[in-house]
């Protein structure tokens, strides 16, 4: 679960409180106005259909999987339902005194919802739409009316705003921890690498120079090589900021992928622009390179690879191919035993860090394929 999940799961829970009071409410509202509704019968039927529907859908919310566009369109339809059957249901002086609705305060719930898990601006949108229903079965309109919408509508936008600002700062805060996590990492590796590579390196530099010979140019290589390790541990977290994608911008997909290794590398996928945070796209991109270095590591320098990108509603599919013979049974496994993390750190350590997940399909004589699946964040598309 990724921080800006964690954070609307903390709301959701925080609404599910929210939802028994006005359930609670409701209940007993109808029950000390029973004898005054013109159809009981219907009433009695829509009430108990709104406390199953509040149980059902608190439920359906811990979940940011069950999470989906149509979850928030269907509770904010049985709020619109309940309330246009308030003329049914009513008696006429009910209705001619201003009583409230079926549904009364159970409506605000499904409005906080889309403030916590959807744009501020929808979430007005659907308070909107609610007030807009509740003013359609009104024979007359009172102060407290215009009152009680004002602050939904309100309450919507606050809400909605604040849910925004919290996923952004929660990002921000893991995206931190991450770049603070990535130096200390990079200070004990620079330790370790400086106490024994590098000296054994910097040692077959000088001694192939003074060997002369083929051994001369073995110490080139590894004063090359040096030189090199020796940039990477002191870069240090400073320049990793600098060089990461702003937060908040977006990239399209498709075109950060088509970078890598053209002509020997198919990447295939929807014809329209696949955007998605910057700083996740830099993280999936930079899976899929390590699953095509293994490609070249272990099929061939000329291997093909194919990859392909599926948009499926909340998530972004992934899948990388190869025409190799496939990984052995127990190689995986074998591989971590002997301290060779590619697979588990650059692959799947990646993908857990997004919130996402690596699945592999492979075998001896049947290629590999990689299923990268990414869960969008809020406010993408």
């Amino acid at each position: 679960m990724t921080p800006s999940q964690q954070v609307e799961t903390t709301l959701f829970r925080a609404l599910t409180v929210l939802r028994g009071v006005v359930t609670v409410y409701m209940l007993v509202l109808n029950i000390l106005r029973w004898d005054e509704l013109a159809r009981p019968g219907v009433a009695a039927a829509a009430v108990v259909f709104m406390v199953c529907w509040a149980v059902f859908v608190s439920w359906a919310y811990d979940s940011p999987r069950r999470r989906t566009l149509g979850l928030y369109v269907a509770d904010l339809a049985v709020a619109l339902l309940m309330m246009l059957s308030t003329p049914l249901v009513q008696s006429d002086a009910m209705l001619d005194r201003h009583a409230s609705t079926i549904p009364s305060f159970w409506v605000m719930a499904p409005v906080l919802a889309w403030a916590a898990g959807r744009p501020w601006a929808q979430a007005v949108g659907a308070a909107v739409l609610v007030s807009a229903t509740d003013l359609s079965v009104r024979t007359d309109l009172g102060g407290n009316t215009w009152g009680n919408l004002f602050l939904l509508v309100l309450a919507a936008g606050v809400v909605g705003w604040t849910a925004e600002v919290l996923r952004e700062a929660v990002e921000m805060r893991a995206a931190a921890e991450r770049a603070a996590a990535v130096q200390q990492e990079r200070t004990r590796l620079a330790r370790a690498v400086h106490d024994g590579v590098l000296q054994v390196l910097t040692m077959v530099q000088r001694r192939g120079a003074e060997a002369g010979g083929d051994l001369a140019a073995l110490g080139r290589v590894a004063g090359e090589q040096e030189a090199a390790l020796r940039a990477l541990v002191q870069h240090d977290a400073r320049t990793l900021a600098r060089d990461a994608p702003p937060p908040g911008g977006e990239t399209d997909l498709m075109v950060a992928l088509g970078r890598l290794h053209p002509g020997r590398v198919t990447v295939a996928g929807p014809g329209a622009p696949v955007l998605l945070p910057a700083q996740d796209a830099a993280e999936l991109v930079a899976v899929v390179s390590a699953c095509l270095d293994n490609v070249r590591a272990h099929v061939g320098e000329e291997a093909r690879a194919w990859v392909f990108v599926e948009e499926l509603g909340d998530e972004v599919l992934v899948s990388v191919r190869d025409e190799g013979a496939g990984i052995p049974s127990g190689r995986v496994e074998e591989a971590a035993r002997e301290g060779r993390m590619g697979i588990r750190d650059s692959v799947c350590g990646r993908m857990t860090d997004l919130g996402g997940r690596a699945e592999l399909t492979t075998g001896a004589g049947q290629g590999t394929e990689w299923e990268l699946t990414l869960p969008r964040r809020r406010g993408t598309t």
